[in-house]
């Protein structure tokens, strides 16, 4: 193996040693006759097409380093992170696509701004090699959380459903009947978050401090920038949530205000 730029170089032996670990994991699952062989085999070869794919688009993307491009690929991230949300929460009702949108650039692009521009200080402001791993580390987290709590806002609302009925039928607005599924919600895409940052630094390094550290970096220079990946991560994972909800909340009523029980849905 050769060494760049401080990192020992990964060729293609290595990399086929390190697939002999789905490999056994293949086998296993196999001899149990789980069912997921061939779920696992298409996820492997999907990992190794799409990575290498996207090592030849970066390092095309840094070469060429323009404004437009970063940006362009900003909203391929938001575009495609919003379709990924929404297909993860089945029970959310049509229409939601702008909503999730705009609470994925809000959240994106807001926070991907300030970390680079105000806290790291990359000069120029749009330079790739900065703007699009935070931009991409920033969308996945919230495009994880928005989808959590979509989810479980839509979930919690049909399990209470005869009380928000009630409660609407007593002159309730949406709000007032639904503020509660709303906070379940939140509180369920706050979690995950909290643990993580409970346990950084003693359960698990995380991905960036550990590619540093892989790369040379000092540590002490690596933890400072992990640092500020938690802290951009948790709040994505607030503002994205949070946004999300509340532009779609109200979906599950009428103009009137009237809740949508299962049986009366379009």
């Amino acid at each position: 193996m050769t060494e760049a730029t401080g990192v020992v170089a990964i060729g293609w032996p290595q990399l086929a040693l390190a697939s002999g670990f789905i490999i056994a994991v293949g086998a296993i699952t196999l001899v149990l006759h789980l069912g997921v062989a061939k779920d696992l085999a298409i996820a492997t070869l999907r990992t190794y097409a799409q990575l290498l794919a996207l090592g030849f688009v970066l390092r095309w993307v840094f070469r060429t380093n323009t404004p437009l491009l970063v940006v362009a690929i900003l909203c391929v991230m938001l575009l495609a992170a919003t379709r990924i949300v929404l297909r993860r929460s089945p029970d959310a009702p049509p229409g939601l696509f702008g909503s999730t949108l705009l609470s994925m650039a809000i959240t994106g692009i807001t926070i991907t701004f300030v970390v680079t521009g105000l806290v790291v200080g990359v000069d120029p402001w749009w330079r790739a090699q900065y703007v699009i791993p935070i931009g991409g580390m920033i969308i996945g987290n919230s495009m994880s959380g928005i989808a959590l709590a979509l989810e479980r806002v839509f979930a919690d609302l049909d399990s209470r459903s005869d009380e928000v009925l009630a409660l609407t039928a007593l002159g309730a607005t949406p709000w007032e009947a639904a503020r509660a599924s709303v906070r379940t919600a939140l509180r369920a895409g706050l979690i995950p978050g909290i643990n993580t940052l409970a346990a950084v630094g003693i359960v698990f390094i995380p991905g960036m401090m550990a590619g540093q550290v892989l790369a040379g970096v000092d540590p002490l220079v690596a933890a400072p920038y992990q640092i500020v990946v938690m802290m951009m991560v948790a709040a994505a994972d607030v503002l994205g949530s949070v946004c999300a909800v509340l532009l779609s909340y109200g979906r599950r009523f009428t103009s009137d205000g009237v809740y949508l029980e299962k049986g009366h849905r379009a």
